[in-house]
C-alpha cells in the first residue's frame, strides 16, 4: 500500500517505485544466496518483500496505457502470461543449478564454494535477471503518471543519445503509431509531417487527448474504502489465500515421502489406511521432478491464456467468467491428496518416488483444474480491482491495497495451512488441509456475488473532466 501511495505521488511516480522494487529484490536474492542460517534467510526474504510493491504498480501502468474496457482482458493477461513463463523457466533452472556439488559431483564436487553455498547459483542468476530488468526499465520505460509526464528522465535521455550514436553507423530505425479512426480518441500532438512538433513520450504518442488530464485533485485516503472496494478486496484476499497456499503446499506435497506400510509402528507415517479419507504420504519426487511438475503447470497456463481466455472473456464478460472459473479451484484442491494413492510403475515400489505414466497423467489432470481457474480468475480479479477504484487519482493506491491484501493472504495462508499439513501428515489424514482449502475456495465463490464491476471513477471531485 505504501509503494502504491508513493507511485501516485508526483515526487516518485511509477518508474521510480519499479526501480526501487527491483533493486530491493536483487539485494534480497544476493543475500539469500549466501545465507547459512534461517534468520539470515528470513531477513533477506523480508527485505525483498518490504521493498517490492511492483505488481500493483505494473497493473497501474497497464491500466493507464490501456483505457478502453474492451481491451482490458487482453492487456491484463500479459502479467499472468509472463508469470507462467517464469513458472516454466524458474523451477527448471532452480532444479538444475541448486546444489551443483551434490547434483554434479564429477564437475563441482571439489569446489568449496558450492559446498558452502549450495543454493547460491540460482539466486545469483535471479539477481542478474533483476539487474537486467532494472537497466531495461531505466532506459526504455516512460512514465505514465500525469503529473510527471513533462519531467526530465535521465534514463530515456541516455537511451536516445545511445541510439543517436549508433544510428549513424547502422541507419536510423523508428516506428510510428497507427492513427485511430475514432474521432473521440484523437491523437495528440500531430505528426511532424503536418508541421506540429513530434511527440516526445509514450504518453503523448498513444494517449487520447481527453485522457491527458483527467483530474486536478487527489481523493482523500479515507474516502477510498467504498462498499464495492471493500468487497473486491475481500474477494482478492480469498483468491490469494488459496492460490498462494496451493503454490506453497504443492511443492511440499510433491516432495513428501511416499507412504511406506513397512515402517515400524512408532514411525510418523505408520498409520493404517482407511479409504477414502484416512491415508497419508506424498509423491516423494526429487527437485528436478518437482521443477518438471511446475513446468507442466506453466505450459498449461500459457496455452489456455493464449488460446482460450481472450475469446471466453469477450463473450462472457469479466464478472461472469470470473465467477464461473472460480469453481475450478475447489475441485483441484479436493483431488490433490488422492494423487498419493495413484499406483506407481512396477519398477518403482514404495518407498521410492512415484513414477509412471499414470502418475504424470494424474498430476496434469489435477493441475488442469487449478490452472484453468487461475488462468481466468487472476486476470479478471486484477481488472475488478482496477475498475473498483473510486477515483483515478488513487489508482496506484488501490492497486497497492490490493497487492497488500494479497500479500497478507499469501503470508498467513502457507503458515496456517503448512502447520495443518504437518499435523495431518502426523495423524494419518494428509488430505485434511487440502479439503479445508477447497472449502475456502467455495467461500470465495459465494463471496463473488457481492462484487460488481466499477468504472474507475465512482466519486467525482471538483475539476474532474468528463470522458
Amino acid at each position: 500500500m505504501l509503494w502504491g501511495r508513493l507511485a501516485d505521488s508526483s515526487r516518485f511516480g511509477r518508474k521510480t517505485v519499479l526501480l526501487i522494487g527491483l533493486g530491493g529484490t536483487m539485494l534480497s536474492s544476493i543475500g539469500f544466496a549466501f545465507s547459512t542460517t534461517f534468520w539470515q534467510a528470513l531477513f533477506f526474504r523480508s527485505l525483498g518483500g518490504i521493498t517490492n510493491g511492483n505488481v500493483g504498480v505494473l497493473r497501474t501502468i497497464i491500466s493507464e496505457i490501456v483505457r478502453e474496457k474492451k481491451y482490458q482482458s487482453r492487456a491484463f493477461l500479459l502479467m499472468p502470461m509472463t508469470f507462467n513463463i517464469g513458472v516454466i523457466i524458474g523451477p527448471i533452472l532452480g532444479g538444475i543449478l541448486s546444489d551443483p556439488a551434490g547434483t554434479y559431483p564429477s564437475l563441482f564436487g571439489d569446489i568449496e564454494f558450492f559446498k558452502q553455498y549450495p543454493y547460491a547459483a540460482p539466486n545469483l542468476l535471479s539477481a542478474f535477471f533483476l539487474l537486467s530488468a532494472m537497466a531495461a526499465i531505466w532506459l526504455f520505460l516512460e512514465e505514465t503518471l500525469d503529473s510527471r509526464l513533462e519531467k526530465h528522465d535521465w534514463g530515456i535521455e541516455l537511451r536516445r543519445k545511445l541510439f543517436a550514436a549508433f544510428s549513424h553507423k547502422i541507419g536510423e530505425a523508428s516506428y510510428e503509431p497507427l492513427l485511430t479512426q475514432d474521432t473521440n480518441t484523437e491523437m495528440s500532438p500531430l505528426d511532424s509531417r503536418q508541421g506540429s512538433p513530434r511527440p516526445s513520450t509514450i504518453g503523448e504518442r498513444l494517449r487520447p487527448r481527453q485522457y491527458r488530464r483527467r483530474y486536478t485533485q487527489r481523493l482523500a485516503f479515507r474516502r477510498i474504502f467504498t462498499r464495492n472496494v471493500a468487497f473486491t478486496l475481500l474477494s482478492s484476499f480469498t483468491l490469494a489465500f488459496h492460490v498462494g497456499t496451493f503454490n506453497s503446499l504443492w511443492f511440499v506435497f510433491l516432495s513428501t515421502p511416499v507412504y511406506d506400510p513397512s515402517k515400524p509402528p512408532e514411525s510418523p507415517h505408520a498409520f493404517p489406511r482407511n479409504l477414502p479419507f484416512f491415508f497419508t504420504g506424498g509423491m516423494g519426487l526429487q527437485p528436478r521432478e518437482v521443477g518438471m511438475a511446475m513446468a507442466i503447470l506453466g505450459v498449461l497456463g500459457i496455452a489456455l491464456q493464449l488460446l482460450v481466455y481472450p475469446c471466453l472473456s469477450a463473450r462472457l464478460g469479466t464478472v461472469r467468467s470470473w465467477r464461473i472459473f472460480l469453481v475450478g479451484f475447489p475441485f483441484a484442491y479436493f483431488f490433490v491428496p488422492f494423487l498419493s494413492l495413484v499406483p506407481s510403475s512396477e519398477t518403482s515400489p514404495p518407498p521410492n518416488p512415484k513414477s509412471g505414466i499414470a502418475v504424470w497423467v494424474s498430476i496434469a489432470a489435477v493441475l488442469s483444474f487449478q490452472v484453468i481457474g487461475r488462468t481466468f480468475a487472476l486476470p479478471a480479479q486484477t481488472i475488478l480491482v482496477n475498475n473498483c477504484t473510486p477515483h483515478p487519482s488513487v489508482l496506484g493506491t488501490v492497486h497497492g491495497l490490493g497487492q497488500s491484501v494479497s500479500s497478507f493472504a499469501r503470508t498467513i495462508g502457507p503458515v496456517m495451512c503448512g502447520f495443518l499439513y504437518g499435523l495431518g501428515l502426523a495423524r494419518g489424514v494428509i488430505g485434511a488441509v487440502w479439503w479445508g482449502l477447497s472449502g475456502v475456495a467455495i467461500c470465495g465463490f459465494v463471496a463473488s456475488f457481492l462484487v460488481r464491476e466499477g468504472d474507475g471513477h465512482e466519486i467525482w471531485l471538483e475539476g474532474d473532466e468528463e470522458e
